[in-house]
């Protein structure tokens, strides 16, 4: 038997078919650590297509794109912050979580691309700290 290579929408929800099972399994199989960083890539990613939205004046999917960012920062990082043994440090995360949450509200708000890059910059520099804790070996290795 042989198969013809999929064209059109069926071979775009064929990709996404794929790429959403190596996710699931990478979730399944991941450390707490790993988890987080998936948590980071998700919402950078998230961040990355509200950018391509906002400058095409897509409305609907920048909507999309930020509610997803901020859901996995609000529901996913800043809920999986240990605030009882991680004193001040637990603290000053949840703080800078909110932080990012607010200027991804605000750009969403104001169609405001100064917000939305300093929510980027946040959540990037949370990140490369999250993975320079966590791995350094694979940071220094620049292996995402």
């Amino acid at each position: 038997m042989t198969y013809s290579p999929a064209r059109g929408p069926r071979s775009q929800h064929s990709i996404h078919a794929y790429a959403n099972i190596g996710l699931e399994t990478e979730v399944l199989s991941a450390s707490p650590e790993r988890l987080i960083t998936l948590l980071f890539n998700g919402a950078q990613a998230a961040i990355l297509k509200a950018r391509l939205h906002m400058e095409h004046n897509n409305t609907e999917g920048r909507g999309m794109a930020i509610s997803k960012a901020i859901d996995i920062v609000d529901s996913g990082l800043k809920a999986s912050v240990d605030r009882k043994s991680g004193g001040e440090l637990a603290t000053n995360l949840v703080a800078s979580y909110e932080l990012i949450i607010s200027n991804l509200l605000l750009a969403n708000l104001h169609n405001d691309l100064e917000k939305l890059a300093l929510a980027e910059q946040l959540l990037l520099n949370l990140g490369s700290a999250w993975r320079e804790a966590t791995d350094p070996i694979r940071t220094e290795l620049n292996v995402g």
